[in-house]
């Protein structure tokens, strides 16, 4: 039977449950976020990442381990330098902030570096909302705000998400800083790199929008992030202002499609749990019992794209073929229905989709010199 609909607190013990007993809650951040918004169709994805199951770790446990994330190494070279752009106080990247995007204010000669410690990512997020306000509130200087903690609702729960900066111009608005450690060659960058970056970004800026919405005036969060990058082949900081108000309106009007997460977990049978720990039947179980909606481009942004893979190849889904083809496809949903369309065996003639396939199966077997059977 289904569980009675749930919030606050019970809903937060009915997703430890989920998690299995002593299990950590994996945090949400920007990257999964950017990766749920673009696929918001995906109930499995929703609810796994709702209840902060490690999904790298599940997909080991089902036996189909995860290619996804960065390498160590690529990490440490971005921490590395992360730190030489933030040395003596970000002087560095506020330069880059004033020479890419306020070159009327005047120069970051001193700039404020308020200290953002607190208690849990509650306390966090509270004390980077109080020292935006004491920011807004003094015009006239620039304010780095290092690691800073938003919090943002995704379906019904808070994700607590830490841009790698935040900037408060003079004139109090407030601008996204991301550091990369990919390469800028020639001022230009790999674009789906620096495009996954914008997606990334835009998060923060919806975030920081809600902290702004807050604030009576609301200061203006700027929509012209800025992406700092190792120039050439050198470790020397350079960056790109990068216009994201084409991804926050995507990413916001995606995240607000978002089946919110106690409406999923209202659909579960008392009970199920995708603790790692469990045998491989139980837990592949309790997967296969959140519906998922599966494409070639989960493997670049999801841990558990390999096992929806194989299940969308089982059932022989066109899902797997690409969403473009999906679409194009009508309300053929399978490899099975797509071939008896294309053999006159089923479908709609007057279905367009129908009609395209046996044209397209009619001009094959011509071109292999086939019997040809004719268009119905």
């Amino acid at each position: 039977m289904p569980l009675p609909r749930m919030r606050g607190k019970a809903l937060r013990q009915r997703l430890a449950e989920l998690r299995g007993p002593d299990v950590p809650a994996k945090a949400l951040d920007a990257r999964a976020l950017a990766a749920l918004a673009a696929n918001p169709g995906c109930r499995r994805r929703a609810i796994l990442d709702g209840a902060g199951v490690n999904k790298a770790t599940l997909a080991s446990a089902l036996g189909s381990p995860s290619a996804f994330g960065q390498s160590q190494f690529a990490l440490t070279r971005g921490n590395a330098f992360e730190a030489k752009v933030k040395a003596d106080g970000g002087a560095e990247l506020l330069r880059l902030v004033h020479e890419k995007l306020d070159r009327r204010a005047d120069p970051p000669h001193e700039a404020q570096v308020p200290h953002l410690l607190a208690t849990g990512p509650e306390g966090r997020a509270a004390r980077t909302a109080l020292a935006l306000r004491e920011a807004t509130a003094a015009p006239g200087s620039w304010t780095l705000l290092d690691h800073p903690m938003l919090a943002l609702d995704v379906a019904g729960s808070p994700a607590f998400l830490e841009p790698d900066a935040v900037v408060v111009h003079p004139d109090g608005s407030w601008t996204v800083v991301e550091i990369k450690s990919f390469p800028m060659l020639d001022g230009a960058a790999d674009p789906a790199k620096v495009g996954a970056a914008a997606r990334q970004a835009a998060v923060y800026v919806l975030a920081l929008e809600e902290v702004a919405a807050r604030l009576d005036p609301a200061p203006r969060v700027r929509h012209r992030i800025l992406l700092v990058c190792p120039k050439d082949f050198s470790n020397l900081p350079t960056a790109s202002a990068i216009d994201v108000r084409k991804q926050r309106a995507v990413t916001g009007r995606q995240l607000a499609r978002l089946t919110r997460i106690e409406d999923i977990a209202d659909t579960l049978p008392e009970g199920t749990c995708f603790s790692p720990e469990l045998p491989t039947a139980e837990l592949t179980s309790a997967v296969e019992s959140v519906p998922a909606t599966y494409a070639p481009e989960c493997l670049s942004a999801c841990e558990l794209a390999f096992h929806c893979r194989d299940r969308s190849r089982a059932a022989g889904a066109v899902t797997s073929l690409g969403r473009s083809v999906r679409a194009e496809l009508g309300g053929l949903s399978t490899v099975g229905d797509v071939l008896a369309a294309a053999r006159g065996e089923s479908g709609d003639p007057k279905d367009p989709a129908v009609a395209a396939l046996r044209r397209a199966a009619h001009l094959r077997a011509q071109a292999l010199g086939q019997e040809v059977t004719p268009c119905r």
